[in-house]
């Protein structure tokens, strides 16, 4: 693009607001049906798993911070019965999209990397692990991961937890070479299966190219992330994949898929973000003031937050996962969920279930500084705790003493 040529210059505020539209976040609520769930999906292009459930997945807090308790149900319909969507490692595992396999498909066929050589190594001295493996699932029964013999010649050597679990790990890099795929989960494990066994008959397999996989995934993110500087793109969705970048903004902002914006204020002047041309009606809408915000709870592997960096730069909200800090250093609590109002991250909510008694316990609540604890807020707050509580079917809801002190009587009256 020329120097000379003109940026379009938006606020931090609109940036924000357009993030949230993208993401749904901002405005009523889709209607919570399958219809919905998959505009949603196709926004976001991925939800992250994780196994830590202090209050809920996170994949299901993901979806009802969008669409309400009734979206973790449509989930599962989609995943596994469906097979609208299937699990695989993005920027981490994650649950993505069956439409986007040949994207996919490209990391698959490059598993391992030439800087992952030990693993290449590892899987060729262990042949016979492998042709188990695929013989055992070519059988067509789905199989957790105990019903294969460890018939390693060579054991997997690591200084972590991974050390000699020889039938993990060969199922793990099958995984990522899409060599078998996660066919369904029981008691909390994974059940494998073969791809013909696992993805629809008509899903489109054969990879793109490279280059197209870095177009496909540029313009997904950015139409998820609203706006969005190529070192954000890098984070979001295939992070660590998106090779010869630069010249494929060239390429996109040539044909007009893509804009080069300006956001004031927060940055260097001279920083350049990218908005995608499908995003352009709503960012004018925005710019002309059609807007409406919602409070939310985020959880916190939510898309709107992942990139740290981002959060920070656009939100001015600095947020760690608590969850990998020592006890004895940690500000807030071991469990967080940033609170959304509007087109601020104004705290956090530190929530607790006690599975035992059926109780969501708050052990505490925290406002960003500058942020005045209303009542108006208060009733926002507490208005999304009682729909968290019946999304994990709680009983009741307790508040511990670290709250706000306006907050404290109409907490107790609540």
């Amino acid at each position: 693009m020329p120097t000379s040529q003109r940026y379009l210059t938006i606020s931090q505020v609109d940036a924000r607001r357009l993030a949230l539209s993208r993401q749904h976040l901002a405005g009523p609520r889709l209607p919570a049906d399958a219809t919905s769930l998959r505009t949603v999906l196709r926004a976001l292009r991925y939800v992250q798993l994780d196994p830590v459930s202090v209050v809920a997945p996170s994949h299901e807090l993901v979806l009802w911070s969008r669409l309400g308790p009734r979206a973790g149900s449509l989930f599962s319909g989609l995943w596994w019965q469906d097979r609208w969507l299937f699990e695989y490692w993005a920027h981490a595992a994650a649950v993505v999209l069956t439409e986007d396999y040949p994207i996919h498909r490209v990391s698959m066929d490059a598993y391992p990397p030439p800087n992952l050589s030990y693993t290449a190594t590892w899987m060729d001295a262990n042949d016979r692990l492998r042709k188990h493996v695929l013989h055992r699932l070519g059988e067509g029964a789905r199989l957790p991961t105990d019903a294969f013999e460890d018939c390693a010649v060579v054991d997997w050597a690591s200084t972590g937890w991974t050390a000699g679990r020889n039938v993990e790990r060969m199922l793990t890099f099958l995984w990522r070479q899409g060599r078998i795929m996660v066919a369904g989960r029981a008691a909390g494990q994974r059940l494998w299966g073969l791809p013909d066994a696992c993805l629809p008959a008509d899903v489109d397999r054969p990879a793109v190219s490279p280059t197209e996989m870095v177009s496909i995934a540029t313009e997904h993110t950015l139409r998820a992330l609203g706006v969005a500087r190529p070192l954000d793109i890098k984070q979001y969705f295939l992070r660590g994949k998106y090779t010869g970048l630069a010249g494929v903004l060239r390429t996109l902002t040539e044909q007009g898929r893509v804009m080069p914006v300006r956001v004031d204020g927060g940055g260097p002047p001279s920083e350049t973000w990218y908005v995608h041309a499908d995003a352009l009606g709503e960012l004018e809408a925005i710019r002309a003031g059609h807007w409406q915000g919602r409070t939310g709870l985020l959880s916190p592997f939510d898309n709107l937050i992942n990139d740290r960096r981002l959060t920070e730069r656009l939100w001015g909200f600095v947020f760690r996962n608590e969850m990998y800090i020592p006890k004895a250093k940690r500000q807030y609590g071991y469990y967080l969920l940033p609170i959304l109002h509007g087109d601020r991250l104004v705290g956090r909510a530190a929530p607790r279930f006690d599975r035992s008694r059926g109780v969501l316990l708050i052990e505490g609540l925290y406002l960003e500084p500058g942020i005045k604890p209303t009542a108006v807020l208060c009733r926002a707050v507490t208005g999304q705790l009682d729909d968290l509580a019946a999304l994990i079917g709680a009983t009741g809801i307790e508040y511990g003493d670290t709250v706000p002190e306006r907050w404290r009587p109409m907490l107790h009256r609540s």
